[in-house]
C-alpha cells in the first residue's frame, strides 16, 4: 500500500494543524502541487512520517520535477512555504500567544517555541550537530561549542547571490519586514517566521526566537524601529521590563560600539533565553557600597572579566544605580592600566548589561568594556590577544561573556588534525596551531585515551584567556586595585 505524498501532506495539515479545515482539502491539495510540480511519487503508508520528513520529501520531488534548482537556499525557500501552510497567521499566534499568558508566562513562551519548531523555523536537527562540552577553570565550569549547526552556503547559492539585485527590502535581518519573506539569493526565506508583538517604553517590540540557537530558547527582542544599538537608561527599563514579562527567561544587551559588541549594531535589539549561564552562577569576589542605594547589594563578581553586580528587590533603584555606573564608566581613564574612556573625541567606554531573576531578586550584571586599539594590539586592547587568536579572534559578545564560548565551525577539523599530530600520525595542522600543539606535548604525556581530554580542556582553558583579555581591569594585584579606584567614583 502507497499514498501520495501531497493528499498525505494535506491531510496532516487538516488533521493536526487546524489551519486548513476538511472542505480546504482540494484547495489545499491544489497550492501544494503548484509549489512542488505534478509529478510527486507515492510512498508505503506503512512508513510513519512526520511533518518535517514529508516536507523534505516535497523538496526532493520539486527538484526532480525541475520545479525548483536544487542548491541549498531554492531548498530551503521552498520547505519554508510548505511549512508555512501548517502555521498560523501572525495574529492568530499572538492572540493565542496572549491568551496563553494569561496561564503563564512559561506557557505562552512554551506555546511559541513549540509552534517554531514545528514548522523547523528553529532548526532543531541542526542545531543538534554543535559540539558541546564543559571545562573546569579557576572561574568555575566555562561552557565550550563548536558552531556546526549554520551550514555553508554551496558555491551555486554563493554565485546566484553575487548577481542578486537588493532594493533595501527587507531593511535588515532584524526588521519586522521579514516575517513571512519568500527568501531569495542573498537573503533567508522567513516564509514560516512569526514574530510576537510586546511594548517596551511606549514602543512596538518584536518577540522571536533564533533559528540557529546557541542556548536553550535562544530568543531575540527587537525593536520596530531600525535604530542603532544604543546602551542608556531606556536600555536598562527595556531589560528589566522584559524579565518582568517572562522571569524565566534572562535577557541581555550587546555593547553598543564596535570590537566589544556583537555582529549587529546597526538594528537595536536584544538577546536572552532559559540557560543558567556561568557567569550567573559566579559568587562575588569582593563588595561594595552605593551611598545612594543603600538597600541594593553590590559588587565585584569573581570573573575574568570585569563585572559589577546589583541586586535588590526595586527595579528602578537598580535601573537608577546602573545608570550611574555606566556614566561614570563613559568618562572614567586610568592610564595605568591603559584605561581611556575617551580618546581624540571618541567614545571607548561601554557596558555590556545582562538581567534575570534568582532566589527572588533582581539581578542586573554590568559588564565593563573598552574598545580602544593599539600599535600592539591592533584588533583591540580589550579583545583576545593574537596569541589565542587560533582559538577564537571574533568580537567577544554577550553570549560569551557570560561564558559560553562560540567557536567557529572550522575547528572540528583542525582539531582533529591537532589529535593527528600529538599522536604523532601523518597531519595537516595549520601553522597557527603548531606553536600550541608544541607546548601541549612538552606538557603532557599523550596516549590514544588522553589525546581528545587534554585537546577539549586546553581550548576551554584558552577561552578562560581569551575573556581575560577582554577584561578591562585584570584579575592581579595592579587590576584589582585599578578597579577598586573606580568603584571610589561611584560614591
Amino acid at each position: 500500500m502507497s499514498e501520495n505524498l501531497v493528499t498525505l501532506f494535506a491531510d496532516k495539515i487538516i488533521m493536526q494543524q487546524k489551519t486548513f479545515y476538511p472542505l480546504d482539502r482540494n484547495y489545499l491539495i491544489n497550492k501544494i502541487y503548484a509549489l512542488v510540480g505534478d509529478c510527486v511519487i507515492d510512498y508505503p503508508t506503512t512508513k510513519n512520517l512526520e511533518m518535517l520528513d514529508i516536507v523534505q520529501l516535497l523538496v526532493d520531488n520539486a527538484v526532480a520535477n525541475q520545479q525548483i534548482a536544487a542548491d541549498s537556499n531554492s531548498r530551503e525557500i521552498l520547505a519554508c512555504q510548505l511549512t508555512d501552510l501548517y502555521t498560523p497567521a501572525p495574529s492568530q499566534i499572538n492572540q493565542h500567544f496572549w491568551n496563553q499568558y494569561q496561564l503563564s508566562p512559561q506557557a505562552a513562551t512554551d506555546y511559541f517555541y513549540q509552534i517554531c519548531e514545528q514548522n523547523n523555523y528553529i532548526k532543531t536537527k541542526d542545531n543538534a550537530k554543535n559540539i558541546s562540552y564543559q571545562t573546569s577553570t579557576a572561574y568555575g565550569d566555562l561552557e565550550i561549542t563548536i558552531n556546526l549547526a549554520k551550514p555553508e552556503k554551496d558555491p551555486k547559492a554563493i554565485a546566484a547571490a553575487r548577481l542578486q539585485k537588493n532594493n533595501g527590502y527587507p531593511a535588515d535581518k532584524l526588521s519586522m519586514e521579514n516575517e513571512g519573506y519568500l527568501g531569495r539569493a542573498d537573503f533567508p526565506a522567513r516564509t514560516n517566521h512569526r514574530i510576537i508583538r510586546l511594548t517596551l517604553g511606549g514602543e512596538t517590540w518584536g518577540f522571536q526566537y533564533s533559528p540557529y540557537a546557541y542556548f536553550n530558547e535562544h530568543c531575540i527582542f527587537l525593536s520596530n524601529q531600525q535604530r542603532p544599538m544604543h546602551i542608556d537608561s531606556e536600555t536598562f527599563t527595556n531589560l528589566f521590563e522584559i524579565v518582568r514579562l517572562f522571569p524565566h527567561y534572562f535577557v541581555g544587551s550587546n555593547a553598543d560600539l564596535p570590537i566589544v559588541g556583537g555582529s549587529v549594531l546597526s538594528h537595536d535589539h536584544y538577546q536572552g533565553g532559559r540557560h543558567l549561564f556561568p557567569m550567573m552562577k559566579a559568587p562575588l569576589k569582593t563588595s561594595f557600597q552605593l551611598k545612594n542605594h543603600p538597600q541594593i547589594i553590590a559588587g565585584i563578581v569573581n570573573w575574568p572579566m570585569s563585572v559589577i553586580r546589583l541586586a535588590g528587590n526595586n527595579p528602578t533603584d537598580l535601573i537608577q544605580a546602573s545608570q550611574k555606573i555606566l556614566t561614570a564608566w563613559q568618562h572614567y581613564s586610568d592610564e595605568s592600566v591603559n584605561v581611556r574612556a575617551i580618546v581624540a573625541d571618541k567614545q571607548h567606554h561601554t557596558i555590556t548589561p545582562i538581567v534575570y531573576c534568582q532566589n527572588q531578586q533582581w539581578i542586573i550584571d554590568l559588564v565593563l568594556r573598552d574598545n580602544q586599539t593599539s600599535q600592539q594590539y591592533p584588533d583591540g586592547i580589550f579583545h583576545p590577544h593574537q596569541d589565542v587568536q587560533h582559538i577564537k579572534k571574533e568580537n567577544i559578545g554577550l553570549i560569551e561573556v557570560m561564558g559560553r564560548a562560540i567557536l567557529p565551525g572550522r575547528l572540528q577539523q583542525e582539531l582533529q588534525e591537532v589529535k593527528h599530530y600529538l599522536l604523532q600520525e601523518p597531519n595537516h595542522i595549520a601553522d597557527y596551531h603548531l606553536t600550541w600543539a608544541q607546548s601541549l606535548q612538552k606538557s603532557h604525556t599523550i596516549n590514544d585515551s588522553n589525546v581528545e581530554q587534554i585537546i577539549n580542556d586546553s581550548v576551554g582553558q584558552i577561552f578562560a584567556r581569551v575573556l581575560e583579555d577582554a577584561g578591562v581591569f585584570k584579575n592581579s594585584p595592579v587590576g584589582e586595585e585599578a578597579f577598586q579606584r573606580f568603584l571610589q567614583v561611584l560614591n
